[in-house]
C-alpha cells in the first residue's frame, strides 16, 4: 500500500474516500483512531492508503473530480 494524501480534515477525507470506493479503488485510513485520542488538534494527521498498483489512477481520480455546490433550498 501506499499513502496518497494525508490530512487533518475529516470532510476532505470522507470525499476522498467515497469519490475512490465510487471509482472501485479500495481505501485505507491510518492513523484515525491515535488522532481521535490526541484530541483531534492536528498533530496527527489520518493517512488515506490505497494499494500500489492503484496509485496512480487513484491520483488521477482525485485530482480530475468535480465537486458539486451544496444547493441550499
Amino acid at each position: 500500500m501506499l499513502e496518497l494524501l494525508r490530512s487533518n480534515d475529516l470532510v476532505y477525507l470522507s470525499w476522498a474516500c467515497a469519490t475512490l470506493e465510487a471509482a472501485g479503488i479500495q481505501v485505507l485510513v491510518l492513523d484515525q483512531h491515535t488522532s481521535a485520542i490526541e484530541g483531534s488538534i492536528g498533530a496527527i494527521p489520518r493517512r488515506l492508503m490505497v494499494a500500489s498498483d492503484d496509485w496512480s489512477r487513484a491520483r488521477w481520480v482525485l485530482e480530475t473530480a468535480v465537486v458539486e455546490p451544496e444547493h441550499g433550498g
